[in-house]
């Protein structure tokens, strides 16, 4: 039994460090750009299925950075022409086109690829198991695992240590102000929508073996991202970490021991989270959202 508790407590630290990497571009966006973008989960989609297709030509590791970068393009796209002409107009005009982009989204993907789901094998470095004790893990796991934690700190010290990052967490807290500095926030509301996105399609990627690609698997990403955001606290980098990992096992223990509640313990989770704390474990007060 405690070998089954402790494989499961490292599937779920996979699933939430794959839950921490998507929330975080959500989390990025919506603070910089205060866009709720609903279309997160689609682009997570098709960080998945941009590899499906350029990994027969370029290899399992070069369509590792090629599809996130795709996908980081098409949102900043997606920026530039969409959204950029509703910044100062009602909000609710934002969320409805994230959301309405998703549909479309979901829609475009089964025309290109099909409404069936399409197996993403595992690379072959990372091909079988670990046995330690009475713990088994496949290999694909743990590597994942370790990316996860490497895209994350490299994403805090790109927001804590660059003069870009700054920029970020300046512009997401007074957006007037730096802009009042001669800062472009047009460009960098760009690039934040693309890094945030792209971080969607890193997960994407990395999902593909464990959850199969199929159109589905946007809403299967959208949601958990928004609960670990909203667990988190809103522009918490800490808090979506914590938040990220604590869905991860509780949702992994849950399918092991009591599958018919394994939907809905995150809700449950963040139900009573926010009960203790409204803003979230670590969430700040932000003027430019009050």
């Amino acid at each position: 039994m405690f070998g089954v508790v402790l494989a499961q407590v490292i599937n779920g630290l996979v699933l939430g460090f794959l839950y921490i990497v998507i929330a975080e571009g959500l989390s990025i966006i919506f603070g910089m750009i205060g866009v709720v973008n609903f279309a997160h989960g689609a682009y997570f989609a098709l960080g998945a299925y941009f590899a499906l297709t350029l990994r027969p030509v370029v290899g399992s590791l070069p369509v590792l950075i090629l599809a996130p970068i795709i996908v980081g393009v098409a949102g900043m796209i997606v920026e530039a022409t969409l959204l950029r002409p509703l910044y100062n107009k009602d909000p609710l005009l934002g969320l409805l086109l994230t959301f309405g982009l998703a549909l479309f989204l979901q829609e475009l993907i089964k025309t290109v690829w099909g409404a069936r789901g399409h197996p993403y094998d595992v690379p072959a470095l990372l091909s079988g198991f670990v046995v330690y004790g009475p713990i088994l893990v496949t290999r694909y796991r743990l590597g994942v695992f370790g990316f996860t934690i490497l895209i994350l700190i490299t994403v805090w010290l790109f927001l804590e240590k660059t003069p870009w990052g700054r920029v970020i967490r300046a512009g997401s807290r007074d957006a007037e102000m730096v802009s009042m500095l001669g800062i472009n926030l047009r460009t960098i509301f760009t690039i934040t929508f693309g890094l945030g996105t792209a971080l969607a399609g890193i997960a994407g990627v990395l999902a593909a073996p464990l959850w199969s690609v199929v159109p589905s698997m946007a809403d299967m990403a959208i949601m958990p991202a928004f609960v670990v955001v909203t667990i988190g606290g809103l522009g918490s980098f800490r808090g979506t970490v914590i938040a990220g990992l604590l869905v991860g096992v509780s949702v992994a223990l849950t399918i092991q021991f009591f599958p018919e509640a394994s939907s809905a313990i995150m809700y449950i989770l963040m139900a009573l989270i926010l009960l203790i704390r409204p803003r979230g474990l670590f969430g700040e007060r932000w003027e430019r959202f009050e």
